[in-house]
C-alpha cells in the first residue's frame, strides 16, 4: 500500500539579477539538498533562474535565451531525477513574455504555468 504523504521542500535562495551561472548553481544545490532530505516536490522562488529584479532586462530577448540555456543545463543534469521541481523563470511564447512556473521531473518539462495575477504597482506593491 502506498503512502499518501509527501515531503515538500521550499527554498528562499540568494539569487542575483542576471547572474545565470551562480543562480543555476544555487538552484541545483537546493534540489540536491531537498532530495537528501527525502522531498519529492521542491518549490523554488519566483524568477529564480534570472533573479527577481531584472526590470528592463525582461524586455531583452537575451534574458530569455540565457534562462532557456540554464533550464536546459538543469534538465541535462541528474538534479531532477526522482523529484518534481517547481522552477521560477520567465518564458517567451509567440513573442509574448510570461512570468512562469516550470515543473520538471526526470529530465523533462512536465508543465509550464504562467503567473495569472501580475503586480499592479511596481515590483513589490500589490493589491492582490
Amino acid at each position: 500500500m502506498s503512502s499518501s504523504l509527501i515531503t515538500v521542500a521550499t527554498c528562499n535562495l540568494n539569487q542575483w539579477a542576471l547572474d545565470f551561472d551562480a543562480n543555476l548553481e544555487r538552484v541545483i544545490q537546493s534540489i540536491e539538498q531537498a532530495k537528501a532530505l527525502g522531498a519529492t516536490y521542491r518549490l523554488g522562488p519566483e524568477l529564480e533562474i534570472c533573479g527577481y529584479g531584472c526590470e528592463d532586462h525582461f524586455l531583452e530577448v537575451n534574458t530569455y535565451m540565457h534562462c532557456d540555456e540554464s533550464l536546459a543545463t538543469l534538465l541535462e543534469s541528474t538534479a531532477t531525477e526522482g523529484i518534481l521541481c517547481d522552477i521560477g523563470m520567465p518564458i517567451m511564447h509567440h513573442n509574448v513574455r510570461y512570468n512562469c512556473r516550470v515543473y520538471c521531473m526526470d529530465h523533462k518539462i512536465v508543465l509550464i504555468r504562467p503567473k495569472m495575477f501580475m503586480a499592479d504597482d511596481g515590483n513589490y506593491r500589490e493589491t492582490r
